[in-house]
């Protein structure tokens, strides 16, 4: 079963490899790592794509994990079989390949590059106007300058939300059920190919 764990660890030759010996030796095997984040405290924050043996609980591999000096696992959840890291390059790529349609290939690509659970494009005055299958049919739009995080919609929504601006009167939004938080490196990716879309869909 496939498992997509995000972990804090200091920013130092060997561990990585540290934290790849453990899940190891608790019965994970790792099929992709994404540095997510380095940060100025001399730590970084990695995302493991790892699928664990038949009969191993996650929990083992999470303590596993967290006996490493400086380690601390932040989050796991099962993640959706087949899938895989999609580097912003690629995403770019696609994008490329038909401008015409950039800005709902750009919906359709982000759950996979930013791991979330759906993505939607709302316009001002008519609401979504495109999402993946799971996104919500109505969204209220919000007036930002740049790419930022979202409140909840309402008290007890464990759904986090980032946002970044296509125009006066459309967004992007991300939407991720119960965690990771959204990192400032996510929401500056996230305003980045936001404005690619922009420039291929009006090139």
């Amino acid at each position: 079963m496939p498992f997509l764990l995000r972990v804090e660890l200091p920013d130092v030759p060997g561990s990585l490899g540290r934290v790849a010996t453990a899940i190891g030796m608790a019965g994970g095997d790792i099929e992709a790592i994404e540095i997510v984040e380095k940060r100025a405290d001399g730590t970084a924050l990695d995302d493991v794509l790892l699928e664990a043996v038949d009969g191993t609980m996650p929990d083992s591999i999470v303590s596993a994990c967290n006996t490493i000096d400086g380690v601390r696992v932040l989050w796991i959840s099962r993640y959706p079989a087949g899938g895989n890291l999609t580097l912003d390059l690629e995403a770019v790529e696609e994008l490329t390949a038909a401008p015409e349609k950039a800005l709902d290939q750009l919906i359709e690509l982000l759950p996979r590059t930013f791991r979330t659970d759906w993505a939607a494009r709302v316009h001002r005055a008519k609401g979504v106007v495109h999402g993946t299958s799971a996104a919500p049919a109505e969204f209220e739009f919000v007036d930002i300058e740049g790419p930022s995080r979202l409140e909840a919609e309402s008290d007890g929504d464990s759904t986090l939300y980032a946002a970044a601006r296509l125009d006066g009167n459309q967004i992007v939004v991300i939407g991720r059920w119960g965690g990771p938080e959204f990192v400032d490196s996510e929401i500056a990716r996230l305003g980045h190919l936001a404005a690619l879309a922009v420039t291929i869909a009006g090139a």
